[in-house]
């Protein structure tokens, strides 16, 4: 009944904060905030920017390094038409012993030409989730410790370079990518140029029973066709907790087209908490990409995290 009672109560403060919406500018940028943010004098300019410097994402995910949990996963790889080609379905578990992971498969099936004759991915779709939430032998000595461990594209090169722009691309959506032709700078949210083609909103709302900050960046409408080719995030929503300034779920969406490769992809990132950590509960992805001397790749993914230990 309680619960309840708090849906209807943000429904309330929703609707009415939508009819009173304000614009203010912070460091030459438009945000569009609800009346309930403006009214109760909210410091709306420390909560901005939290949000633009959060490492929460990222440490959720680090965490992972550092307890045990069963995974399901599900990678689908499609043709032209969108029908399945080849497929890796697997359930494993993560131990953790004397500061040492490692990974045990449970169950797996593959159909297709999901994997090589030796067993390793074929598709790089299949090496990008695998870096993600497989372990392979013994790592010992990790932490989950994000100052010191910022991702970057020094000192790599050829796969492992690309790995690392997509890992970046993945943690830290709206941020600059060095290296990547043609959108690297254009990924970066935050500067002078992206303020004339993108709107920002923070809400204050309801996410899982939980008060939460939700703030959104979208393309502004009738950019003319010059201005749309410099958009590649087409979509990204993060809900923060109120209380703690945690993420708890994601959604972006990006594409872009340029000579000599294009993409389409969308992902969504629900989050949960293990003990006092806060680790990823659900992951979805699709995606549609072709880069030059690369196959197109065409796949839909989801992992399923739980059973946690610390």
């Amino acid at each position: 009944m309680r619960h309840c009672w708090l849906i209807i109560l943000v429904f309330l403060v929703c609707a009415e904060s939508s009819a009173q919406d304000t614009t203010v500018i912070i460091d030459k940028q438009t945000i569009t905030l609800p009346g309930v943010v403006v009214r109760n004098n909210m410091d709306y300019k420390g909560l901005l920017e939290r949000i633009k410097k959060d490492t929460t994402f990222y440490k959720a995910f680090r965490n992972l390094r550092v307890i045990e949990f069963t995974a399901l996963n599900d990678i689908v790889m499609l043709d032209k038409e969108d029908k399945p080609k080849a497929s890796f379905s697997s359930r494993t578990r993560q131990h953790r012993e004397n500061g040492c992971r490692t990974m045990e498969v449970l169950e797996q099936k593959t159909t297709g030409d999901f994997l090589d004759s030796k067993g390793n991915f074929k598709y790089t779709t299949g090496e990008m989730y695998g870096s993600l939430f497989f372990t392979k032998g013994k790592v010992c000595g990790e932490d989950n410790i994000v100052k010191g461990h910022e991702i970057s594209t020094e000192g790599k090169k050829g796969i492992d370079k690309h790995k690392e722009q997509l890992k970046m691309l993945f943690f830290n959506p709206g941020k600059k990518i060095p290296g990547i032709p043609f959108i690297g700078n254009k990924l970066d949210l935050y500067d002078s140029k992206a303020h004339k083609l993108y709107d920002y909103r923070l809400d204050y709302t309801e996410y899982h029973g939980k008060y939460a900050y939700m703030f959104s960046v979208k393309p502004k409408e009738n950019l003319g066709m010059f201005k749309e080719d410099d958009i590649v995030v087409d979509n990204m929503t993060t809900w923060f907790d109120a209380t703690t300034m945690e993420v708890m779920a994601r959604t972006y969406s990006l594409s872009y087209k340029a000579g000599v490769y294009d993409f389409d992809v969308s992902m969504e990132v629900e989050m949960t908490k293990a003990g006092d950590l806060l680790v990823p509960a659900v992951l979805r992805y699709k995606g549609n990409w072709d880069v030059v001397f690369k196959k197109r790749e065409k796949a839909r993914f989801t992992a399923t995290l739980f059973d946690f230990k610390l």
